[in-house]
Order: structure tokens, then sequence, then C-alpha cells
């Protein structure tokens, strides 16, 4: 299977540069890749396709102004800091720099200006430009960022982002990842309360999106490709209504890649678990789905491992023609635009990767 059997053509006018007004104006194509019929609608009439009974499963990780600029105390040149996870020391994070060359262990960055500036070194050096950085202050990295950091939009995003609030969920709630899971983008509180209100159990995993997110496949063969490790947790309370939900054969439904990579990850078994842990999980067709039923997302960049994954569910061949006609339709493409409810998964075509 080669990566280029994963490509599609898509106008770059589509690609979708700033939120809609409203999140629940985003269009909805319904999918249903066991008949191959599709259904044009809006997000906010995503509630005619839910059920009572259903358990409808989000991520809830928050998304932290991870963007960081600063200037090197010994010349004076700048510098741009990708905070991506944390290390195992406090204030201690592992970031991707540019231009990374110029950053040598023992290098000292000036970050801010004024009263607030912060002083950070770097005390490591990783593979594909990632150093290990110390900032050199009692304030936490999370605080830091808050205060100087801007939001690591994706890279085919050229417009500015005047409120770093619609690049987050209406229910974030743990702080980790450098990229949102954007098929939740589309929910408002009265949407979910909607939702509630018509007898959907709502529950929530945390997977914070990491390095992999801003990193394209540079690899001929799909099964050569190797992810990089993110960190989940579910909770016993999500696991314990997931697990019941599957038993009694009411549907589990997915928000987003994000989450069902959660639950894939954490549900290897057929059972989903209780825990925290990392997962590189690699879907792509021919994998085996054991616990998601339905799955929310947007649309994905051709070659992607996202469109991999989608294609895993409902057949790479139907995929693209799905695809297709949402060029047609001129739907928004990626993480500002619209979204896909997928009903049930179709035919897959080869094997994968955990």
């Amino acid at each position: 299977m080669r990566v280029d059997d994963f490509d599609y053509e898509l106008p770059e006018r589509l690609i979708a540069q700033t939120p809609l007004s409203s999140r629940e104006d985003s269009r909805l194509l319904v999918v249903d890749p066991v008949e191959k019929t599709t259904e044009h609608r809006h997000f906010r009439n995503i509630t005619e396709y839910l059920r009572p009974g259903d358990v409808l499963v989000l991520n809830n990780s928050k998304v932290i102004p991870a963007r960081l600029f600063g200037i090197k105390t010994d010349t004076g040149a700048h510098i741009e800091l990708l905070l991506l996870r944390p290390a195992d020391e406090p204030r201690r994070w592992f970031a991707l720099t540019r231009p990374a060359k110029r950053l040598r262990e023992g290098t000292e960055l000036q970050i801010g200006e004024g009263a607030g500036q912060v002083t950070a070194r770097i005390v490591g050096l990783r593979d594909e430009g990632i150093r290990e950085v110390e900032f050199l202050t009692d304030e936490s990295v999370e605080s830091i960022a808050d205060r100087l950091g801007e939001m690591p939009l994706p890279p085919y995003i050229h417009e500015s982002l005047h409120d770093k609030d619609r690049y987050q969920t209406v229910y974030a709630k743990t702080a980790g990842s450098v990229a949102a899971p954007t098929a939740g983008l589309h929910f408002t509180e009265r949407l979910l309360d909607e939702i509630r209100e018509m007898g959907v159990d709502i529950r929530y995993v945390t997977l914070h999106v990491g390095l992999g997110t801003f990193r394209s496949v540079q690899v001929e063969d799909v099964e050569a490709h190797e992810m990089h490790s993110e960190w989940y947790e579910v909770d016993k309370e999500t696991a314990a209504a997931v697990n019941r939900a599957k038993s009694e054969g009411r549907r589990v439904i997915s928000v987003g890649t994000t989450a069902l990579r959660t639950l894939e990850s954490a549900g290897a078994s057929g059972k989903l678990e209780v825990g925290a842990r990392e997962t590189d999980i690699f879907i792509y067709p021919g994998y085996e789905f054991r616990i998601a039923d339905a799955l929310i997302t947007n649309f994905h960049l051709p070659k992607s491992t996202l469109f991999m994954l989608v294609s895993a569910w409902m057949g790479t061949d139907f995929a693209k023609q799905v695809y297709k006609e949402a060029v047609e339709h001129e739907y928004r493409f990626f993480s500002f635009g619209d979204a896909m409810f997928l009903s049930r998964r179709g035919t897959v075509d080869s094997t994968s990767k955990v």
C-alpha cells in the first residue's frame, strides 16, 4: 500500500482560513459507508442522526498557546519555540525549534519583553529539530505560555486568529495539546445541552495532540511510517459507560480522530480499559475497529495519516469519492472547515499497524 494511494485533488481556495461566526453553521456531510449514500446538511442538524442511548465521546484536551518567540542572549538572533510536551523534570519541556541548528546545548534564550521576560536554556538535543528546554523561573510553563504564547495554527492557515478561543472546543479542560481536536470545534454549549436532553450520554477522554500533527508522511510505503507517541487518559466513568453501551448494543460515537484513536488504543482487547498511557496507534485500511460505531470528523489533508484513518473506516475508493463530492459542493476543508458524520463502517482494504 503506497502513500500516493491516498492522494486527492483539493483547490487551495477550499482550505478554510478562519472560523465561521457561529460554530453550528458549519456544513455537515452525512455519509453511510455501507449503503454508499450521502446527505448535505449543517452541523446544527447533527441531533437528527443521534438517538437516545448513544454514547458520544469527546476529547477534552485543551490547546496551549504553544508558540513562543525569543532571542538568543549571545547574538540577538530571533528564535521560535513550539512547545510539544512536558519533559520528566519540572519547568522542562520538549520543543520544536526554528532554526534548530543555531540552538546547541547550553544556549540561553530571552522569551518575551520587559518585566515579564523569561530566560530559557537548551539542556538537551533530540532528533528532528527537537530540543529539551528548561525555563529558569518559578513560574509554570503553562502560565508562561498563557502570558507570552500564540496559538500554534497549522501551516496551511495563513490568516491571523483574532479570538484564540475559536481554536479551542467549548468543553476543553485539560491543557496539553499543540493542536485542537478540530471535529469538536463545531459544538456549542447549547447544542451539547440539546444532545443531553435527547438522552445521549456525553463522555470525555483526553488525548494531547502532539508533534505528529505537524509531520507529513515521508515514506512511500504506508506500513513503513512511524507515528509519534501521544499521551491519553480514560477515566473509569467513561470506560464504564462505553463498555455498558457495547454490551447492550448501543452505539459509541467518536467526536474526532483523536477520540477515536484513544478509544481504539484503550480498547484493543474489545473492552475499554481505564488508565493513562502513550499511544502510537496507526490506523489505515484493513484495521478492525473494536469500539467506535460512528465517527464525526473534519476533512483531512491528502496523503495524511488521518485520511488513511477515514479510508480504513469506509474504504479508500469510497473515501476519495466522498471527498470529491465535498470538493464539488465547495465544503470548507481542514481545521476551521466543515464536518462529516460517518454513520457506519464500510468495507476495508488491507492491514493495520498498532
